[in-house]
C-alpha cells in the first residue's frame, strides 16, 4: 500500500484506531465517534441542516468532522475552496473542519493520515501528546 494514493473512508477508520488510547462511541445514528481520553477527535456526523448540498438542498449524508489544533490551522485547510475542506457557520470558532467522505479522494492517504494524527493531538492530554511525538521523534508542535 502506498501512502500516496488516494484517501478512502476505511483509511479514517483504520488511521484513528491505529492512534493509542482510542475508543469508539456511536452516535445517536450509530456514526463512529473516534475519542481519545473521552474527547472526540474524529467522527462521523448525521446529515444536519447546516451543511447541505448547494444544488439541491438536500443535507449532506457523508460528512466527517476532524479536529485542528487552531483556528490559525483550520483556516490554512478551508481558506482554499480547490480542496475538500469546508466549515459551516454551525462550527464558527470550533477548532475543527469538515469533509465529505465522497471528497477524501482528492487527499492522498498520507495528507489523511497527518490529518488524523493532528486531530488526535489536538484532543490528547499533554502526556500522552508527549509520549506520542517522542515514540515518533517530532518535536511537540
Amino acid at each position: 500500500m502506498t501512502a500516496d494514493r488516494p484517501a478512502r473512508v476505511e483509511d479514517v477508520h483504520e488511521l484513528a484506531l491505529a492512534m493509542p488510547h482510542v475508543t469508539v462511541v456511536r452516535g445517536g445514528a450509530g456514526n463512529p465517534v473516534y475519542q481519545v481520553g473521552g474527547k472526540s477527535f474524529v467522527f462521523f456526523r448525521t446529515p444536519r441542516p447546516d451543511a447541505v448540498d448547494p444544488e439541491t438542498g438536500e443535507r449532506l449524508p457523508d460528512v466527517i468532522v476532524f479536529w485542528v489544533e487552531s483556528e490559525a490551522d483550520k483556516e490554512a485547510l478551508v481558506q482554499d475552496r480547490s480542496t475538500p475542506f469546508f466549515t459551516t457557520p454551525h462550527f464558527d470558532g470550533h477548532p475543527s473542519v469538515l469533509v465529505r467522505a465522497s471528497r477524501l479522494g482528492e487527499i492522498t492517504r498520507q495528507e489523511l493520515a497527518e490529518l488524523v494524527q493532528d486531530a488526535w493531538l489536538a484532543r490528547a492530554s499533554a502526556r500522552r501528546r508527549a509520549v506520542w511525538l517522542a515514540e515518533h521523534g517530532v518535536v511537540d508542535r
